[in-house]
């Protein structure tokens, strides 16, 4: 039997042989049992890199302004490439609010198979119906566990700690702006940031191609590409600076006007 199938465990084995009449001990089945070669069942880092395709996280993140109000921050973000699909600011989240959400992240059939969110009292009502309706299977983390929803918090920290810890907001507009710039830069040139009322890439960000060179060991900086046209220096001429020896054997080599040399 476990010739045949190399799947049956001992139990299995066990009562199938119990079926037949046959009484044997645990011992003598795992003795003759034959061992597989390798892990019994794929890894758990095989699983989520099969599928990864189809998972996003979505979570909210509070941001104080300079007026004591508090804005609601929704994320969502596909855990494929770790990229923002879409994110809105409110002030008063709701049920149908979060719901809308995700019907203007992912349209028409580009809605992944699993959704991964915490028990926030906010998901209730709308918002199952709506994911259920566009065929999602919603996955809910542990009470008080964020760390089942990684990809999400540590998007959350780096916003805090680059961005939102060095900007005093002011209303909602000036917060979404504020992000929109920060995840349009951060997240590269393929990467779409959707938000209520605004939606773009990143552009094009290709950088003009270096010029190489031998970069002399004084390292004195001469002069400026684009200096007088007020344009952004892109490369940096050096000049290599002649010492006063140097120049004095240069001078004492080279013959006077008007003399041709022996």
């Amino acid at each position: 039997m476990s010739c045949a199938d190399p799947t049956w465990g001992t139990p299995r084995i066990i009562g199938e042989l119990a079926k037949l009449g046959i009484t044997v001990c645990k011992a003598t089945v795992d003795r003759y049992h034959i061992r597989r070669r390798g892990p019994p069942s794929p890894t758990w880092r095989t699983f989520l890199s099969n599928e990864a395709k189809g998972i996003a996280g979505i979570d909210f993140f509070t941001v104080p302004t300079a007026n004591f109000r508090v804005l609601y921050v929704f994320i969502v973000l596909m855990h494929e490439r770790r990229r923002v699909v879409h994110f809105n600011v409110t002030e008063n989240p709701t049920a149908s609010w979060t719901a809308q959400q995700i019907v203007e992240a992912f349209p028409w059939d580009t809605a992944p198979k699993y959704l991964l969110r915490d028990n926030d009292c906010i998901y209730s009502c709308q918002f199952p119906a709506q994911v259920q309706a566009m065929n999602m299977k919603e996955v809910k983390t542990a009470y008080r566990s964020p760390w089942q929803n990684p990809y999400c918090e540590r998007l959350i920290g780096s916003v805090r700690r680059d961005c939102l810890d060095h900007v005093i907001i002011i209303n909602e507009r000036h917060l979404r702006t504020i992000l929109k710039s920060y995840l349009l830069l951060s997240s590269g040139p393929h990467t779409l940031v959707v938000g209520e009322g605004l939606s773009g890439a990143a552009g094009d960000r290709s950088a003009a191609k270096p010029r190489w060179g031998r970069v002399p060991q004084s390292r004195r900086i001469a002069s400026f590409p684009g200096e007088k046209s007020g344009m952004i220096p892109t490369a940096v001429n050096f000049q290599e600076p002649q010492s006063s020896h140097a120049t004095t054997l240069a001078a004492r080599a080279s013959p006077p006007t008007g003399q041709r040399p022996c």
